[in-house]
């Protein structure tokens, strides 16, 4: 475990680039010219950013950023 010292405008940026990327992977989880295989990396990226970014946000952020459930084979 690690600790983390920031200030409240460090604590903004940070959300700030959580959130981004969050959107962004979202978003090209949509194309259909992307491998399976890839887009898996990208669904466990976006669990791993999400972990973080719950740290930093309210729980309305944090519903609206909610991972969705993978679908079971």
């Amino acid at each position: 475990m690690h600790g983390l010292i920031i200030d409240e405008q460090e604590r903004r940026e940070i959300e700030y680039l959580l959130k981004r990327e969050m959107e962004e992977i979202t978003f090209d989880l949509g194309d259909h010219r992307i491998d399976q295989g890839l887009k898996r990396a990208m669904e466990d990226r976006y669990e791993v950013l999400f972990q973080i970014f719950r740290r930093f946000a309210t729980r309305e952020e944090c519903l609206q950023y909610m991972p969705r459930k993978k679908k079971q084979n």
